[in-house]
């Protein structure tokens, strides 16, 4: 609730998403970087996405869930980047009670979805590796549908719950969120009163959803090294292919983490507009623009599909 000049008090109906306010001769240079980045995702995403459908070489786990996970970047950078680039074109900064909570639960939920799905995937080359002999018996097409829909709807249930827990609280004051959308940080300070029991049930799900997931993947992974420093010395061009691969996933994978664990494990006392917004930067927008790049397009099978894919459309457009 709002108190107006009055002196009466209003339902508080929209929030204000001050987002890069703070500099205001960069919002057309901000706007241009920005939808710049939005289109290189799509568009790369978009294609890794297309051709893990329609190739049939890549009809194989490992590319099933690259397929779903180029699917989910670019769901999850549509929740923020759109409505970003809406602010900066018309300067017009505010979102209703609603659609914020809906923007904040719909990005919660995807996000939840990146932790388990990289964990899926972690624990699938892991198998691959370290259990190749029984990798296809264990990573059936049925096994690869349950793990999919699993890191699709694991989420859901405990990020509604948590959105309709911070959005039942009364908000008083301001109503100016100082970020770039409806993040939980941002909306629990201009809540009234103690936020406390709030703050520690956000601290259980970053546990549950972010700490855990993260820990398993350095599990995988520390499997996967230990397993390719006992190959035969013979195969050092393979160690050396596997290291250099290990090394750039688990770069996207502690970019993600640590960001996201920064964001929601803090305490909010030290809790810092600029830093949340740059930090937020990382996992919403530049974990999804590099992803592609490091796991699909410097993959061989995935760049000869893609070539094959460009010369049959050539030949389509060639043809009388």
């Amino acid at each position: 609730f709002l108190v107006n000049s009055e002196g009466n008090i209003t339902e508080l109906i929209e929030f204000v998403l001050l987002g890069f306010a703070d500099v205001p001769h960069l919002q057309w240079l901000l706007f241009g970087l920005f939808l710049v980045i939005y289109i290189i995702i799509v568009m790369s995403n978009g294609i890794i996405f297309l051709i893990t459908k329609l190739d049939p070489a890549l009809q194989t786990p490992m590319y099933y869930f690259l397929g779903n996970f180029s699917f989910l970047e670019i769901c999850y950078v549509s929740v923020t980047l759109p409505r970003m680039l809406m602010n900066l074109c018309t300067q017009r900064r505010t979102i209703s009670l609603v659609a914020c909570a809906t923007q904040m639960c719909c990005i919660l939920v995807l996000g939840a979805t990146e932790c388990v799905l990289l964990t899926v995937m972690a624990y699938d080359r892991c198998m691959a590796i370290c259990n190749p002999l029984h990798y296809l018996l264990v990573m059936n097409h049925k096994i690869c549908i349950q793990l999919v829909v699993g890191a699709w709807i694991s989420g859901i249930p405990i990020q509604i719950g948590q959105t309709f827990q911070i959005f039942s609280l009364s908000f008083c004051g301001s109503n100016l969120i100082n970020h770039f959308f409806c993040d939980i940080p941002p909306i629990l300070q201009l809540a009234c009163g103690d936020t406390f029991v709030n703050e520690m049930l956000v601290y259980i799900v970053a546990v549950l959803i972010v700490t855990i997931p993260f820990l398993l993947i350095l599990i995988s992974y520390s499997k996967i090294i230990s397993t390719v420093l006992q190959l035969p010395s013979a195969t050092t061009r393979g160690r050396a292919k596997a290291f250099s691969t290990c090394s750039s996933h688990l770069l996207v994978v502690f970019s993600f983490f640590g960001s996201a664990s920064i964001t929601y494990l803090r305490p909010k006392s030290i809790h810092s507009a600029g830093t949340d917004k740059l930090l937020s930067l990382f996992y919403t927008i530049m974990t999804p623009m590099f992803n592609p790049l490091i796991y699909s397009l410097r993959n061989k099978d995935v760049i000869t599909a893609l070539r094959k894919l460009l010369l049959r459309k050539m030949a389509q457009i060639n043809l009388p």
